[in-house]
């Protein structure tokens, strides 16, 4: 073989080293699936990215400090998914912003609780205390019905209370609302204030403190949170695996192992079914 063919063999193989190189690059076509979050306990979605990590799937986290903003970034395409709300706050923002948002699966229910700094049970409250709540309109009236199931106020019928329908207040509760994400800090000015499961985590507030907690039953439904995607992309059969990946016994008994009976899989528990 003279130098010449000899370099063209050389050239040759060369090309095809790069040629099968590429392709077992390529061969994983790893996807990036962006999910924007509330708070920054991410133990049970690092675990579920650990478990789609093998049908090519990165999730890229990215954490929001408001409800407000998860949504709109979703809308906008700067996120693919969100897990971070109910469904009745879905709901309710695709009516306000005339968004096309949909749940593609739900992952669990966490319910909201009524902590306090200054008082270790509800007797101990005074005729005249502060309370804080949400102010964003789900949260809100589903903090107002958690003070009714705590026999503090009664309320006037209606889809979605608001303090305006607070028929009876014996103890004349001062009833503050504050963005979900300022209701922990409020702890050291009021007596006591409803706070999210996500918010009260971040605070590093014990949920065995609380001086009531939220029951879950039927009637829970519309507070079930999900992973939510615009509605374009509701038969993505990437997010599909995304959702049964946590939807799994694993990241059941991780949730349980974690929150105990605070943060509950509503994907399969009976009283929600």
């Amino acid at each position: 073989m003279n130098g010449k063919i000899k370099n063209i063999v050389v050239l040759f193989l060369a090309a095809i080293s790069i040629v099968v190189l590429a392709g077992c690059g390529n061969s994983s076509n790893e996807k990036t699936v962006k999910i924007g979050i509330t708070g920054s306990d991410n133990r049970v979605w690092n675990a579920v990215a650990k478990k789609v990590k093998k049908d090519g799937i990165k999730i890229k986290l990215v954490e929001f400090s408001d409800y407000n903003q998860p949504n709109t970034a979703l809308d906008q395409g700067e996120t693919d998914l969100n897990a971070f709300q109910t469904v009745y706050f879905m709901d309710n923002w695709n009516k306000t912003h005339h968004t096309h948002i949909v749940s593609i699966g739900q992952t669990d229910i966490a319910p909201m609780a009524l902590y306090s700094k200054k008082l270790k049970s509800l007797s101990e409250l005074k005729d005249g205390d502060k309370i804080a709540i949400p102010n964003d309109p789900t949260n809100e009236g589903r903090a107002l019905d958690l003070l009714v199931s705590a026999n503090l106020i009664t309320l006037k019928k209606a889809a979605l209370p608001t303090v305006k329908d607070i028929k009876t207040n014996p103890k004349h509760l001062k009833i503050s609302q504050l963005d979900a994400a300022q209701t922990a800090r409020s702890l050291n000015d009021e007596a006591a204030a409803v706070v999210n499961s996500g918010v009260a985590s971040d605070a590093k507030l014990d949920p065995k403190t609380a001086i009531y907690t939220e029951k879950v039953t039927a009637k829970s439904k519309p507070y079930v949170n999900v992973i939510s995607a615009n509605e374009k992309d509701k038969n993505n059969p990437t997010y599909k695996k995304i959702v049964k990946a946590y939807q799994s016994d694993d990241i059941a008994k991780l949730t349980k192992k974690l929150y105990g009976n605070f943060q509950v899989p509503a994907w399969n528990y009976k009283i929600l079914q």
